[in-house]
């Protein structure tokens, strides 16, 4: 029988001891990683490493504008993704809709301007 580790972080509502993958839920629906598929390693003393496959980010082309959020200083994006979004964890939305890998990026600058749109994929308000 091999030895598993899990490197996926445990599920907050699982059983003590219980992985996410374990839970049937690798993250969250709100998290960045839902929906990335996992794949599993066999290292040379038998053990299974489960691990996330490659996240890409989505084309910005995939996300429709509500508004625009000029930069201040002292911006942060938990704050905003709070704001604008209702739960400071969904900052990497924000990330995926302005096409930035690293997260401080989009608050570096102030006077750039941020997207804020609808999730990846969800179509705009159609016009008459």
């Amino acid at each position: 029988m091999s030895n598993i580790r899990n490197l996926l972080p445990p599920h907050p509502l699982a059983p003590v001891g219980t992985s996410r993958a374990q839970a049937g839920t690798p993250y969250p629906p709100n998290s960045r990683y839902a929906g990335v598929e996992t794949a599993e390693l066999t290292t040379p003393d038998g053990a299974t490493v489960v691990y996330l496959r490659r996240r890409f980010l989505p084309p910005p082309s995939r996300f429709h504008t509500l508004q625009e959020h000029r930069v201040e200083e002292g911006d942060r994006l938990d704050r905003l993704s709070a704001n604008y979004l209702g739960d400071p964890e969904l900052f990497w939305r924000l990330c995926d809709a302005n096409g930035a890998l690293h997260p401080q990026e989009l608050t570096e600058q102030v006077g750039r301007e941020l997207r804020i749109t609808l999730p990846e994929g969800v179509p705009g308000p159609r016009h008459a």
